[in-house]
């Protein structure tokens, strides 16, 4: 292992972004249960089921947005018409939902704003001063204006979101293809990429690609579920990598 505490055939690092690089996780749950909540209780009234974290864990985390849609919804029983991809956020279809998300999400970075977590902001600074290649492999078609907010856009030379996906018709998380299409773009195989992700989804993907190396971000207290769905190794922050403190 080297002092990344990555293999030494690693020289690729591919980043997830939200709850990996970001602290934006909490706000795409936040906007989940809002649409979700609201959908519900149109449908089932005062009766209805919350959305709740175990469900966005399970059905949504890490995945592009009309499948997760179409994910939690079947976690219920409930099949939506697809509309189309310009619905209004008040249609009851998967993508009026998807952008009724889409736009809480959206007013919500900009209330709040964006914060990296300083630890991965080193660990990828690190990585970039010990020569490795870096990408960020998102499912969110705002990943760059998030990036530009949290003032981290320039560390990584390729990023495959949720738009790069759609227009390479690269099927998202728990698929590997994303990551694939990242690894290629840096000119490095899988088995000399380490992927780095927060979502079990994601962790699938790590083990569908083939890839040399995948780290577990356990930001969700799901550690021993990361291990289980590919995880080579877990931490909470990054900087353990790096034998620092977050």
């Amino acid at each position: 292992m080297t002092r990344l505490g990555l293999p030494d055939t690693v020289r690729a690092c591919l980043f997830d972004m939200d709850g990996v690089l970001t602290r934006t996780a909490t706000v795409h749950e936040a906007a989940w249960k809002e649409t979700f909540d609201a959908f519900l209780r149109r449908r089932d009234g005062a009766a209805f089921r919350p959305f709740d974290h175990t469900d966005y864990d399970r059905y949504v985390d890490g995945m592009p947005r009309a499948d997760g849609v179409r994910s939690f919804l079947a976690s219920r029983g409930i099949h939506l018409p697809e509309g189309a991809d310009d619905d209004p956020p008040d249609h009851d279809t998967v993508h009026g939902l998807g952008n009724r998300k889409n736009g809480l999400v959206l007013e919500k970075i900009k209330e709040l704003g964006v914060e990296a977590f300083p630890g991965s902001v080193r660990y990828a600074q690190a990585a970039r001063d010990a020569g490795l290649r870096r990408a960020v492999v998102s499912s969110s078609a705002n990943c760059r204006a998030v990036l530009a907010a949290a003032g981290i856009e320039d560390l990584f030379e390729v990023r495959i979101d949720g738009l790069v996906a759609a227009d390479r018709h690269l099927p998202g998380k728990p698929h590997p293809d994303t990551f694939l299409a990242a690894a290629h773009d840096l000119g490095t195989p899988p088995e000399a990429a380490a992927v780095f992700e927060d979502a079990l989804a994601g962790m699938e993907a790590g083990r569908a690609g083939g890839f040399g190396f995948v780290v577990g971000v356990n930001r969700a207290d799901q550690a021993g579920e990361l291990r289980r769905h590919g995880a080579d190794v877990v931490v909470d922050d990054l900087a353990e990598l790096l034998g620092e403190a977050p």
